[in-house]
C-alpha cells in the first residue's frame, strides 16, 4: 500500500482500475482547513495526464510495472515478435502498442517491453541507435557552415533531416525520442 502523504515522483499505484504514475506532487497546508496533496498524475497505459488532490491519508495499492529487455525479431504484418534472450520465450505485440519512435528499430535490436500484470502496453526502443543512410541527395564538401538540412531515408525506412554533407552509406547516430540526427557513427 502507498499513502498519498508519502508520494514521490515516479511512484506507480492503482486508482479506479487504472495504473497511475506520480509526475509532480506538492504537500499543501493551508491556513484554514485540512492539509492535502496536490498531484499531477500520468495514466501509464494511455499516457493521459491529470491533476488531482488527495487527502494525505488516502491509501492506494502499489502497481508494479515491469520493464524487460527483449530482442526485436520480426514483423509478420499483424504483430511484432520479440524474443526474451534469457528464457527464449516469444512475446507478441500489436502494432497499436508501439510508438512513432519504433520506426528507428531494426531486427535484433534490444527494446524494453513494458507490462503490467503480464499485459504488454508499450515498447520502448533504445534511446540511441546507429543506422545506415540508404537514400539521400549527394553531399557537398564544405557545406558545414550553415544549418541547412536535407531529407535522408534510413535502412529501417524512417526519414529524417540531416546536414548537407551526409552521403548514402554513412552510419548515423539517431536519438529515437526526438527522431533527430546526432552525429556520424
Amino acid at each position: 500500500m502507498v499513502v498519498a502523504g508519502d508520494f514521490k515522483n515516479g511512484i506507480t499505484f492503482e486508482m479506479d482500475g487504472n495504473v497511475m504514475q506520480v509526475i509532480e506532487f506538492q504537500h499543501v497546508k493551508p491556513g484554514k482547513g485540512a492539509a492535502f496533496v496536490r498531484t499531477k498524475l500520468r495514466n501509464v497505459i494511455t499516457g493521459a495526464v491529470t491533476e488531482t488532490s488527495f487527502n494525505p491519508t488516502a491509501k492506494f495499492e502499489n502497481a508494479y510495472v515491469e520493464r524487460k529487455d527483449m530482442q526485436y525479431s520480426y514483423d509478420d504484418g499483424d504483430l511484432y515478435h520479440f524474443l526474451d534472450t534469457e528464457t527464449w520465450e516469444e512475446t507478441l505485440v500489436a502494432h497499436n502498442l508501439v510508438g512513432e519512435n519504433f520506426q528507428f528499430v531494426k531486427e535484433e535490436m534490444l527494446c524494453k517491453i513494458v507490462s503490467y500484470k503480464g499485459n504488454v502496453f508499450a515498447v520502448e526502443p533504445p534511446t540511441f541507435v546507429e543506422l545506415v543512410v540508404t537514400d539521400t541527395d549527394p553531399g557537398f564538401a564544405g557545406n558545414t557552415a550553415t544549418n541547412t538540412l536535407k531529407p535522408a531515408t534510413l535502412e529501417t525506412g524512417a526519414e529524417i533531416k540531416v546536414p548537407l554533407f551526409i552521403n548514402v552509406g554513412d552510419t548515423l547516430k539517431i536519438d529515437t525520442r526526438t527522431g533527430e540526427y546526432l552525429s556520424r557513427a
